[in-house]
């Protein structure tokens, strides 16, 4: 696997993206952009990207790095899971990045060849069937966008 931070230039044009944030949906949807990597013999560029709250509370300080670094064991442990004990067939790239999670997979996908999320991620509306996220993606990526559903 290869970490990277800038994602715009390390995405090829064949890469395919994928949204990670450790929920079983994201799992779903970077195993299934694996296998499909590596039925097609391209690479799989995993995204997982977060944001400074809000408002996290007066007088709190929130430093970038504590953030960054738990969304990179995120993703790691994400992807460390998808496959297994194996290595994987498929190149697996790494991008930890700052910024809403839609917006940063939307940017991705301009570079991309397709773009695969879960159907719903750790959003506060759980019982709904498809995700802000997912649901920003599919309206406005620049690629083709497949929205894997449920843990399987």
């Amino acid at each position: 696997m290869v970490r990277g931070q800038e994602h715009t230039s390390e995405v090829r044009d064949t890469d395919i993206v994928v949204g990670v944030d450790g929920s079983p949906s994201s799992k779903a949807a970077l195993r299934w952009a694996i296998a499909y990597a590596g039925r097609t013999g391209v690479r799989v560029q995993a995204l997982i990207s977060w944001e400074v709250p809000a408002y996290y509370g007066m007088g709190t300080v929130f430093p970038y790095e504590d953030l960054a670094t738990a969304a990179g064991k995120i993703l790691s442990a994400s992807i460390q899971d998808a496959l297994g004990n194996g290595e994987p067939d498929v190149p697996v790239l790494e991008s930890v990045v700052a910024g809403h999670p839609a917006q940063e997979l939307i940017d991705m996908s301009a570079h991309a060849a397709l773009l695969v999320v879960g159907s719903r991620g750790h959003g506060a509306f759980t019982g709904t069937l498809l995700g802000s996220v997912s649901q920003n993606c599919v309206l406005h990526a620049h690629c083709p966008v497949v929205v894997v559903r449920g843990k399987g």
